[in-house]
């Protein structure tokens, strides 16, 4: 990828991903587990390629205890699946082969090829992660992540697949942070669903 913020234009960047509902929601009234409206907007042609392009030039994904659980329970066997989407399963082969960074304070060890554990903030993980060697990190639907790094400024690009759903309860990404911030539309993509997926660049501060 390109650099996303103007203010680096060299380096690794870092890219969010998240499904939110048109009332902003991130999960449904039904709890954390509750995301199963979001399911028919994850499986268009659109969507795919959508997170095929965004994940392209990533080298390092960062994952909160929930999704890492979820994510390896079922990504693993899709590489290996001859009845899967071929996006699905190279979509799979890279996850399991990447990097995989994975905030929590409970788990005590990870079973998943590539998986280490972080168990200092986000901001100061991904600053560090900056420094290193590598292609863009990117948080793959964690919301307590990407609102830590929205509120310490450390998100170079947002991705939100904007799902046609009211889901009336649930939680929500955006919340009261510490300071607002302003973003371009980088590209607009339909999927065919109704959803929208709507890629922002942060935009310099002045």
């Amino acid at each position: 990828m390109t650099g996303t913020n103007p203010d680096r234009t060299t380096g690794r960047h870092v890219v969010a991903n998240i499904s939110l509902s048109l009332d902003g929601r991130t999960t449904g009234p039904g709890g954390e587990y509750d995301m199963g409206w979001i399911a028919p907007h994850a499986v268009t042609d659109g969507s795919r390629d959508h997170l095929m392009k965004l994940t392209a030039g990533a080298t390092t994904v960062l994952l909160g205890r929930k999704n890492y659980q979820g994510f390896s329970s079922y990504w693993p066997a899709v590489a290996d699946d001859e009845e899967a989407d071929p996006r699905d399963r190279e979509f799979s082969r890279w996850l399991n082969g990447v990097d995989k960074v994975v905030f929590s304070r409970t788990l005590a060890a990870l079973d998943w090829r590539n998986a280490r554990l972080a168990t200092a903030d986000p901001a100061p993980t991904v600053r560090q992660l900056r420094t290193e060697g590598g292609g863009d990190i990117i948080v793959l639907a964690s919301g307590s992540i990407i609102r830590a790094l929205l509120e310490t400024g450390e998100l170079d690009r947002l991705s939100i697949t904007l799902c046609p759903e009211i889901v009336g309860g649930g939680a929500r990404l955006f919340g009261d942070g510490p300071a607002g911030s302003s973003w371009s539309l980088r590209e607009p993509t339909s999927t065919g669903s109704g959803a929208i997926c709507l890629t922002y660049d942060r935009q310099a501060i002045p």
